[in-house]
Order: structure tokens, then C-alpha cells, then sequence
């Protein structure tokens, strides 16, 4: 699935569905930040009318997953806790090429990206896994929105970059993320 080179163990579904309220916490603070990101990249691309009309509507998408994540941990009667430290997260961003306004653009396409392509594989993990009815439809619609946003972040990158380029970049990325991903997958979150 989108050439990850390091697939989840399924196991990893045990381990979130022995603690719900954690992942479902996890996963709502996952969506305000997916939603930040899009906004900060509006920020950056103000001449590009199509892509901040898109990267609004990506923006409202992750909040409203955001707000879909909090309306079952109340329904569940779980505390919403505070937001977490994603250390997957953080590890990619260190990968960002800090070069020239159009590599710095077009890596910070990749970098969501990669975390919207693990997200969604994650998604798809645990709609294949866990026992919760409930969740595993839940987590169905938001792993075809997850491919979405993968495929809109890779289109944009290939639009405000040379697509050769681009595609060369995005193997590295792949690399660089399977390197990561090996310290991951015994946590009840999202990326852990």
C-alpha cells in the first residue's frame, strides 16, 4: 500500500484495542494536527488559489474527523485527554529538506504525505483486526479518506516541483520512513 516499505504488524491492532480510550484520544489530536498542517501550507502558497481552495477543504475534513474522534470518546463515556507528543511524527519532520522555498514546498507535501499513506495503512490494520463493530466502520471511511489526502499532497508535490524529481524524492522518503517505522507499532497510538 503506497510502496510502504515496512507494513504494520497486525498485532499492533491488539495493542490499540487493549486501551480504546488512549488510541481514540491519540487519534483525535492526529486529526487537529493534520488539519494545522494543511492550514500552514495554505500559509505558504497564497498564489496558488486551486491548492488553497483544496488544502481548506482537507483542513475541514481532519477537523471533522478531529470532532467525529471526540463525539465517540464522549459517547463511550472515555476521557479526552491531552494532547499527545507523536515522536513518528516528529522523526519524519527532521527529514524535511530546509533548502530552497520550492524544496522546502515540495518536502512538506511528502512529509504529510507519508503521514497521511501510515495513517491510512494503520486504518486499514485495524479495520481488519479489531473486534468493535462500530469502530471497524469508522475506521474503513476514514482510511479512503486518508488515500485521499495521500494522493492530493503527492499531486501537489508533483505540481510545484519537477515530477521526476519529486518521484525521486518520494523513494527517499519511503526509505527514511521504513528506517523510523521499525521502532514503531507496540503503542496504543496511531503512528506508536
Amino acid at each position: 500500500m503506497f510502496k510502504l516499505k515496512l507494513p504494520t504488524d497486525p498485532r499492533w491492532a491488539n495493542i490499540a484495542e487493549g486501551n480504546i480510550g488512549e488510541i481514540l484520544t491519540d487519534h483525535a489530536w492526529c486529526e487537529q494536527k493534520a488539519a494545522t498542517n494543511a492550514i500552514g501550507l495554505i500559509t505558504m502558497l497564497p498564489e496558488y488559489p486551486e491548492i488553497v481552495t483544496e488544502l481548506l477543504a482537507i483542513a475541514q475534513e481532519e477537523l471533522d474527523h478531529f470532532n467525529q474522534v471526540h463525539e465517540i470518546i464522549k459517547k463511550r463515556g472515555f476521557t479526552f485527554g491531552r494532547a499527545r507528543k507523536d515522536d513518528y511524527v516528529n522523526e519524519l519532520a527532521k527529514f524535511i529538506i530546509q533548502g530552497s522555498r520550492e524544496d522546502l514546498i515540495v518536502d512538506k507535501m511528502l512529509f504529510a504525505a507519508m503521514i497521511e499513506a501510515r495513517s491510512c495503512e494503520r486504518f486499514k490494520v485495524l479495520t481488519e483486526n479489531i473486534k468493535d463493530e462500530e469502530l471497524k466502520v469508522f475506521y474503513k471511511e476514514l482510511m479512503i479518506s486518508e488515500a485521499n489526502h495521500y494522493t492530493t499532497f503527492i499531486g501537489f508535490a508533483r505540481q510545484l516541483g519537477d515530477p521526476e524529481k519529486v518521484n525521486k524524492r518520494w523513494e527517499e522518503w519511503l526509505e527514511y520512513e521504513a528506517n523510523i517505522i521499525k521502532s514503531y507499532g507496540n503503542k496504543e497510538t496511531i503512528h506508536g
